[in-house]
């Protein structure tokens, strides 16, 4: 049985022919501007975190499992570290950067997904970009493809995957990043196919970490693990055709049986996903089920000059499953607190601001922060539906006001994109809280015109900048 028999037909199978059919010719100029955002984004972010404990942790790790002092680097099997050129083995830099840009809980998301698609895909396929030295125009398709497969993936069966416990960026996203590095690595169908069964060997992660220094492993293991599996499968490792969807495949355990049929039909057909479903930039540097709470509560604290003294209660109205990830209510660590409702709501009105400097661990230990926490109270709406996402907020102040807002719309959403000026300012923001340039002699402006125009440039010039 030839490699073609071995492989017809299911959902691999439909996934490695449209990822194999795509390129770089497919790619227009809204597709290009999209990657480069994400780029930009997730790259400052993650020069954000390079130094927060887990990311040192890892490049620790790192640097003992490549060799320590006897490993020798090369642009054919190394790429470098966010923010100072350090370089390590790609599977190993992929999970240091992936780390670092995770930790902070500031990177992009995607409604369908319920994760973050950018943080999935891109610290793994930056680092084998650089390793190739591939062009950005090759970096935008693979991504292109990893979000298509995404997004596809998660419309069938994220929602109640996600609720089970599942932590989808990583157990979505490693499927779908393992296909972006095989498309990058101009793998066949069967190939990608092996890919994907690889992929799903690996394939993990829980909310139960949330708050701790393994949820950012989870983005950083995503992304080695599937560098692994396009990179065994380069090499001839082959897979199960049916460990996606076959009777003891990935949706059969992790995701109740659900048929991947419907959406993954639809690849590579109509608006890709990329420019139907969106990314939503995050302008607050914790999980995103927050962040339509602190728009309202911050503009309700500025309409009115409120401050934290003058609320009685905080009361939280949000559609269907919305407050699932936010599971630390009386948070002690800056970790925690970027899953708790009631550390976002009192930091909006103790400060005036959401900010990297809210959540340290003395910013959430301050006793007005703790003081209050009790006064904030959250409830989801029963009626099971899940999108539009919606958050309606009822303050009772000390002297008997009743004051309220509903926020449907969220800034940086898909509808409401952030502007060129207010994603640059973040990405500044961010280097600048990470003590970072954009690279090693580099400077952030020309990293972000590059991104903006990545289709011109080789990978490893996005990093550098000069």
């Amino acid at each position: 049985m030839d490699a073609i028999e071995r492989v017809s037909g299911g959902a691999a199978r439909r996934i490695a022919e449209f990822a194999s059919g795509f390129g770089a010719h497919d790619l227009d100029p809204g597709l290009l501007e999209a990657v480069g955002r994400a780029f930009i984004d997730t790259y400052g972010v993650g020069l954000a975190g390079r130094n927060e404990p887990p990311a040192v942790k890892a490049r620790r790790y790192a640097r003992v499992a490549a060799g320590g002092d006897a490993w020798h680097a090369s642009l054919a099997n190394s790429a470098r570290c966010w923010g100072d050129g350090e370089r390590l083995p790609v599977e190993l830099a992929a999970l240091v950067n992936g780390v670092a840009a995770h930790v902070l809980d500031y990177d992009d998301v995607t409604s369908p997904m319920r994760g973050h698609p950018s943080v999935a895909l891109l610290p793994a396929l930056v680092a084998l970009g650089e390793s190739l030295d591939a062009d950005g125009a090759a970096l935008a398709a693979a991504y292109v493809v990893g979000f298509e497969v995404i997004c596809k993936l998660s419309r069938a069966y994220a929602v109640h995957h996600y609720a089970k416990g599942w932590h989808s960026t990583s157990s979505i996203g490693t499927i779908a990043a393992a296909v972006a590095c095989a498309h990058l690595l101009k793998l066949d169908v069967p190939g990608i196919v092996h890919a994907i069964g690889l992929a799903v060997a690996q394939t993990a992660g829980t909310r139960a970490n949330f708050g701790t220094d393994a949820k950012s492993f989870q983005a950083g293991q995503c992304n080695a693990a599937a560098l692994r599996a396009a990179l065994l499968a380069k090499e001839g490792f082959d897979a199960a055709p049916g460990a996606l969807d076959g009777q003891f495949g990935y949706t059969a355990l992790y995701a109740d049986e659900a048929s991947l049929d419907d959406e993954l039909a639809t690849l590579g057909h109509g608006t890709l996903e990329l420019l139907r479903s969106g990314i939503e930039v995050k302008k607050y540097p914790l999980c995103y089920a927050t962040h339509r709470a602190i728009d309202g509560m911050l503009d309700l604290r500025a309409e009115h000059a409120l401050t934290l003294g003058d609320i009685e209660t905080v009361a939280i109205f949000t559609s269907a499953g919305a407050l699932t990830p936010l599971i630390h209510h009386r948070p002690q660590t800056g970790l925690e607190a970027k899953f708790s409702l009631e550390y976002a709501m009192v930091a909006a009105l103790l400060d005036g601001h959401v900010t990297l400097a809210s959540f340290t661990d003395d910013a959430v230990q301050r006793p007005a922060a703790q003081a209050a926490l009790s006064r904030v109270t959250g409830q989801s709406s029963a009626d099971g539906q899940v999108f539009p996402r919606w958050t309606h907020i009822d303050l009772t102040l000390r002297n008997g006001r009743r004051l309220s807002r509903r926020v449907d719309s969220l800034r940086g959403s898909a509808a409401l994109p952030l502007s060129a000026a207010e994603l640059k300012s973040k990405f500044d923001d961010c280097l600048a809280w990470g003590g970072a340039k954009a690279d090693a002699g580099s400077t952030a402006g020309n990293t972000f015109a590059r991104a903006m125009a990545l289709d011109r440039y080789a990978v490893r010039d996005l990093l550098t900048g000069d």
